[in-house]
């Protein structure tokens, strides 16, 4: 029999390329999502496979699924900031209430259980890298807020479920990702910036640009999203590239990249944008034998390439 996966969120930009990997891998894919923030277009190439199947559901309403299911992957959630500030409640929801529903069906399906978490439960850190025993500097009533807690919330819960009623969980923290699939409009950096030089406009910097990121490839990060769910670790993961940089600099190489003359104009930076975010990724290494491949500039190219044909 072949193992069934339920993936919430996947038709989403990570959920989509997991979708993409589990039926690589020959196992069954049962794909839950709103269509929020998600698209058809990015499981369109899926929909005829025999072992996909996709439902349009609100993880936060009660999950009826009548077929068995091994494995519960928990992406369902706005992830960039114009998402959760434009879905502040629902995001909050589906952190809370979807988190407790999936994990409900997975102890009723003695199923194992994935969270999709985020660096963003680091806040603003004060931490730099971030280890994932460092516990955050985030302001809970701030606007950032709704996301961060919502994903702070979540880990708990599932930290619980894994104590209390001994559900096999995985927590893993994603640090910035990028690659084919992201919206245009999806608000992040990459896709800002060449959105932005690709149509000849100037590239939107907040504050000075000093700010850092680290960046991980779509591909990589999924890479370690597998390895992570056949680990015994119940703890959660970082899982990003270490190799930080500030954004002005990423513009820049977006810039020369596209070949273009696009200008850089500054904006005032958003309330509590994290000033850095470097991911320490020795407990990957360690346990999961993990690390990126791709590097930043291999990374962009493909990406652009991408938003080129999708225009």
């Amino acid at each position: 029999m072949k193992q069934t996966y339920l993936v919430t969120g996947g038709a989403g930009f990570l959920g989509s390329h997991l979708c993409d990997r589990l039926i690589s891998m020959g196992f069954k894919v049962i794909c839950l999502d709103n269509l929020i923030t998600g698209s058809i277009k990015n499981i369109e190439h899926l929909l005829r496979d025999g072992n996909f199947k996709f439902i349009k559901h609100d993880v936060t309403k009660y999950i009826d699924m009548k077929e068995r299911v091994n494995y519960v992957m928990h992406f369902a959630s706005p992830a960039s900031p114009i998402d959760y500030l434009n879905y502040p409640i629902q995001t909050l929801k589906v952190g809370s209430l979807g988190t407790h529903n999936t994990l409900g069906l997975a102890k009723e399906m003695k199923a194992k259980f994935l969270l999709a978490s985020t660096s963003e439960v680091y806040g603003d850190p004060l931490m730099h890298p971030q280890k994932e025993d460092y516990w955050g500097n985030v302001n809970c009533i701030g606007p950032r807020g709704v996301y961060d807690e919502a994903k702070r919330f979540a880990e708990a819960i599932t930290m619980a479920y894994h104590r209390i009623h001994k559900v096999d969980t995985k927590i893993i923290r994603i640090f910035n990702t990028y690659g084919p699939r992201m919206r245009k409009n999806d608000g992040r950096a990459i896709p800002n910036f060449i959105s932005q030089a690709l149509a000849g406009e100037a590239l939107t910097v907040y504050g000075k640009g000093n700010q850092t990121r680290s960046f991980c490839y779509v591909n990589d990060l999924i890479e370690g999203i597998i390895r992570l769910s056949k680990s015994k670790i119940n703890t959660p993961v970082n899982i990003g590239n270490p190799h930080e940089m500030k954004l002005i600099d990423l513009a820049r190489l977006i810039i020369r990249i596209t070949g273009g003359r696009s200008k850089i104009c500054f904006r005032k930076l958003p309330t509590d944008d994290p000033r850095q975010r470097q991911p320490d990724i020795r407990k990957a290494k360690n346990f999961l034998k993990w690390y990126p491949k791709v590097n930043l500039e291999d990374g962009i190219r493909k990406t652009i390439e991408w938003f080129r044909g999708d225009r």
